[in-house]
């Protein structure tokens, strides 16, 4: 074990992707003693000339610290790595920061609970150079005694800790519902960009315009909120009829230029099941209320 770390917690990193190179990394500059596990043994050879120490048996990454951090690619690979847990002890505190869908945070930690492990569930909304700043934002789920005994290793990740209670899915869900207004947003860009291109229109033409409809978002977020949860959908800023109108024309121009128009055909069903249910001159708030299949 690293002496020179002795007066803070020992942790345990497993899963050195970028993101989990960058937890370890951070936890080093904090001044805790880091090991390092990860099936390419190859990936520590960094973290181990900056002070850590890496074994290429789990078992023995695992046997001298008190935490255990988790960053690996998805559940079926923490399912790989650990089988049932038995890896782990009851004197570990667990900190699972892996991506998935909600339902599988919870069968992770029905199963952490049945090993009688000290368990949350976390979710990582901002990049790797985020991590260890004021800029990191971090989500975590469990009991609030397993949240309020990890806090030397969520405080020093940066940022302030963000904890969502006790229901396991709940960093999954969140970090899923944001990920689908980036994925979304970026999708509608690139569309943007080739509908413009296929007019003829500069790249850098269309960019100086279309930076500034994102200075609008935040507004709308706040307003679609607000009217989500009053359950009030006023359409005196722009009606659900002519967001049909509008998403018909975008469809038709890029159909012309064989573009592929997927994305705006589910839209245009998602508008006309509202309006097939007369909320055409509604805000378009309610749209979130026409998303099931």
């Amino acid at each position: 074990m690293n002496t020179s770390h002795s007066s803070s917690p020992q942790v345990t990193v497993v899963g050195l992707g970028p993101m989990g190179q960058a937890l370890a990394t951070t936890l080093l500059q904090a001044g805790h003693g880091v090991t390092v596990w990860n099936r390419t043994h190859q990936k520590a050879r960094q973290l181990v000339e900056s002070g850590a120490e890496a074994h290429e048996d789990l078992h023995e990454a695992l046997s001298g610290s008190q935490y255990v951090l988790i960053c690996l690619r998805d559940y079926e690979a923490v399912h790989s790595v650990f089988r049932d847990l038995s890896v782990l002890r009851p004197d570990h505190i667990v900190i699972n920061l892996t991506t998935g869908a909600p339902q599988d945070a919870r069968d992770m930690a029905e199963t952490a609970r049945d090993a009688d492990l000290e368990y949350l569930e976390g979710a990582i909304l901002t990049p790797t150079p985020t991590i260890g700043t004021p800029a990191a934002t971090i989500l975590y789920a469990g009991s609030e005694a397993t949240f309020g005994a990890a806090g030397p290793i969520t405080e020093a990740l940066g940022g302030s800790p963000h904890y969502l209670g006790p229901d396991f899915g709940r960093p999954a869900a969140l970090d899923l519902a944001l990920l689908d207004v980036f994925s979304t947003t970026v999708s509608g860009v690139v569309h943007g960009f080739a509908l413009a291109k296929a007019e003829g229109i500069a790249a850098s033409t269309f960019a100086a315009f279309a930076k500034g409809m994102s200075a609008l978002l935040p507004e709308i977020i706040e307003r679609f909120s607000a009217q989500i949860d009053a359950q009030s959908f006023p359409g005196d800023r722009s009606t659900i009829a002519s967001a049909k109108s509008g998403v018909g024309h975008i469809i038709e121009a890029a159909t012309g230029h064989g573009l592929n128009v997927a994305a705006l055909k589910g839209l245009e069903n998602v508008i006309d099941q509202a309006i097939s249910a007369g909320y055409e001159n509604d805000g378009l708030a309610r749209l979130s209320q026409f998303m099931h299949n």
